[in-house]
């Protein structure tokens, strides 16, 4: 009996490395470097498809990673004893766990740099208050021994700071009054839990004395700054070192974001969800037997500590986001009274014209700053005012944190003042413009997801009572004269901006405006044309091109298409639907057209030509012979019988026009900017099924 119950409990014999391969007779499985990639790989599968799927509930990724590391363990997946013997046998466990605990250490170093000391410091006595309250309470539910006192009071007091700084970095928080408050709260929590949780290990041995525990925690607090080799030597786990080397070095600094950009993928990729994994393995939801035990997971006292206090992980982080987005209702702004202006097309055409002109990188800046030049006119220098908006998607990596903490008020996109830093240097670009040109020209920053980015765009549109909003096309020109995508999430944005936005909108496509560099105002020689059919689309397209032509090295040519009917009989014929609407959309294009011509009438640098066509191929024909042109301006819903009978296109937010001037069946190397004006009662574009199925998935929210 003796023998039995030894050999039954000997631990097993160690894995070797690696394998001679599986024509030698070895099973890859049976070592330990195929058998870690096979784990890590099932681990990136199940926790990459579960953040996906969790993605519309605005999870952060922590939750898919914990529930992944649960499916895994045996409390579901486990359960079947051949699949835990040949995917996580418990000799492996060691090398998984080794490699979980790199995760953590480099994650507490990453949270520690994430910590904003100064904000901290200055935070008052309510902040002080929060986070002592917070710390307390879970501290008296304790009634067991020391240790087990200080171990329930951290895992129940602790803030879980890089989580909760995501959390509210993605429902735009971050930088409100509440936001600082929450952080500045949950840093000093996590400050004193760490610290505690260095006291709790040091407590944690039954065999030594209460000296030695103190002697043990003293030397932490003063070997902290080796890190974690000297915290963990001394008996304090060496996460606690992480953190503190973290919280030491200056997270404002250029030495702080190349250390986060070296460090974070692998860390947040990889390591974190083999961590997330590795408590899975040990959670076994089985062990929680009956009601009192389920009613137990805000107060954890009994035997099946663990898998609770996993659980109780899990469902407190899921119902942050949904929870804050149910209490927390900020006073939302009526829309503003005296915002008139938010079309180009105007009557006082004198007045101030704002554009927020989006970008997302070094690729669009040569070109909208060119575009920008074409649009200042030669009237006075506050004539124009624009905003130039860098759009940052918010991710997981810390990076985006620490970008967002420069935020300045209120969680909207903040000015870049006085940034002359290497990872500024996009910034720097408008600056110069701004110096070297008459443009009134305010540099921003905007940082978050992709599925929410629009409502940034359009709340900054509407607070600056910009005219129009210029955005970039999700395309981009090759070296062979070819449009390629970018990234598709540009295109959503897009289309969401589209819908949403408080003014005009112009999706600007880029072939080259100008070069691949900053042409000066001495130099500019563009050739603009205009393509007018009619509708409120291209009344705006030609407000523009007006103003482009104020320039004195513009020359603007404008091509009205008249649609010729066969026969007096067959116009009778047409059903034109509202013929009032009708009547009042050809009133407005004749009288703004008159208004035009009068107004042009002595200007040499404009050309009007009015050509008559029968059917689509004809215009087809006529936008051919002006192919040279440097920049087209072209209406997104033309209003015209021979638009109708256009090719549709593949991208349906340029409309039937702009989608034949960007496909490759039209030579020109001209740049083309599609308008969409604002209507009080206009529809948005309407998007083909096809695009519609395409979406990721169906943004709930609604812009600001």
């Amino acid at each position: 009996m003796a023998s039995n119950s030894t050999s039954a409990n000997a631990c097993p014999a160690p894995m070797k490395a690696t394998s001679n391969g599986v024509f030698q007779g070895d099973d890859p499985l049976d070592f330990a470097l195929p058998l870690a990639i096979l784990q890590i790989c099932l681990v990136l599968v199940v926790s990459r498809g579960l953040a996906y799927l969790l993605k519309p509930l605005r999870q952060p990724r922590v939750i898919a990673e914990i529930i992944g590391g649960i499916l895994l363990g045996p409390s579901a997946l486990g359960r079947n004893k051949s699949y835990m013997q040949a995917v996580f046998p418990p000799r492996s466990i060691t090398v998984l766990d080794t490699l979980a605990n790199i995760g953590l250490i480099f994650f507490l170093f990453l949270a520690g740099l994430e910590l904003d000391l100064k904000s901290i410091r200055q935070s008052g006595n309510r902040v002080l208050a929060i986070a002592m309250a917070g710390i307390s309470l879970p501290f008296v539910i304790g009634i067991d021994s020391a240790a087990f006192l200080v171990f329930m009071g951290v895992a129940l007091s602790i803030t879980a700071f890089p989580v909760l700084a995501r959390i509210l970095a993605e429902l735009k928080l971050l930088t409100t009054n509440v936001g600082r408050t929450a952080m500045s709260a949950a840093a000093i929590n996590d400050i004193a839990a760490w610290i505690l949780l260095a006291l709790a290990v040091a407590l944690s041995g039954h065999e030594r004395s209460p000296l030695v525990s103190l002697w043990v925690f003293l030397a932490g607090c003063a070997a902290v700054l080796a890190a974690g080799l000297v915290t963990d030597a001394i008996g304090i786990h060496a996460m606690f070192g992480a953190f503190v080397v973290g919280v030491l070095l200056p997270n404002d600094g250029p030495f702080a974001s190349a250390l986060v950009e070296k460090v974070e993928d692998l860390v947040s990729g990889l390591f974190l969800p083999l961590y997330f994994v590795s408590s899975g393995l040990k959670t076994n939801v089985a062990t929680i037997k009956g009601l009192q035990s389920w009613g137990l997971l805000a107060f954890v006292l009994n035997d099946q500590t663990f898998a609770i206090m996993v659980l109780m992980a899990v469902f407190t982080t899921f119902i942050t986001t949904p929870l804050v987005m149910a209490v927390y209702k900020p006073a939302r702004k009526g829309s503003i009274a005296d915002y008139k202006h938010r079309t180009i097309e105007r009557k006082n055409a004198n007045r101030q014209l704002r554009i927020l002109a989006c970008f997302h990188g070094t690729r669009n800046i040569p070109s909208m700053i060119n575009l920008i030049e074409a649009s200042r006119g030669i009237q006075k220098r506050d004539d124009l005012c624009v905003y130039a908006m860098h759009l940052k998607e918010l991710s997981e990596r810390s990076s985006s944190i620490l970008m967002v903490h420069k935020a300045r008020r209120n969680g909207l996109p903040f000015w870049n003042k006085g940034c002359h830093s290497p990872s500024n240097h996009v910034i720097v670009a408008f600056e110069a413009y701004r110096q070297l040109s008459q443009v009134s020209i305010r540099p921003m920053t905007a940082i978050s997801s992709m599925a929410n980015i629009h409502e940034d765009i359009c709340a900054t549109a509407e607070r600056k009572e910009a005219a129009v909003i210029i955005l970039p096309f999700h395309k981009h020109q090759s070296l062979d004269g070819s449009l390629n995508t970018s990234r598709n999430d540009f295109r959503w944005v897009n289309k969401r901006v589209l819908e949403h936005a408080p003014c005009s909108v112009g999706i600007f496509v880029d072939r080259g405006l100008g070069g691949t560099s900053h042409v000066s105002a001495s130099n500019v020689s563009y050739r603009v044309t205009v393509l007018f059919f009619g509708g409120g689309d291209d009344r705006e397209a030609l407000a523009y091109g007006g103003r482009m032509a104020e320039h004195p090295g513009i020359r603007l040519l404008v091509i009205r298409f008249v649609v010729e009917p066969p026969n007096e009989a067959e116009i009778l014929r047409v059903d034109v639907g509202d013929s009032s609407s009708s009547t009042k959309l050809v009133s407005q294009d004749e009288q703004f057209l008159d208004e035009f011509k009068v107004k042009t009438a002595n200007d040499d640098s404009i050309n009007y030509e009015e050509r008559i066509v029968k059917n689509a191929a004809e215009t087809v024909a006529i936008i051919r012979e002006v192919n040279s042109s440097s920049l087209f301006l072209v209406g997104s819903r033309p209003v015209s019988e021979v638009v109708c009978a256009l090719k549709s296109s593949e991208c349906p937010e340029l409309g039937p026009v702009g989608g034949l001037l960007v496909s490759q069946d039209y030579p020109t190397t001209a740049s083309v900017l599609v308008m969409q004006q604002y209507n009080n009662d206009g529809a948005p574009i309407n998007l083909t099924p096809e695009m519609e199925e395409q979406l990721p998935y169906q943004d709930s929210s609604s812009a600001a």
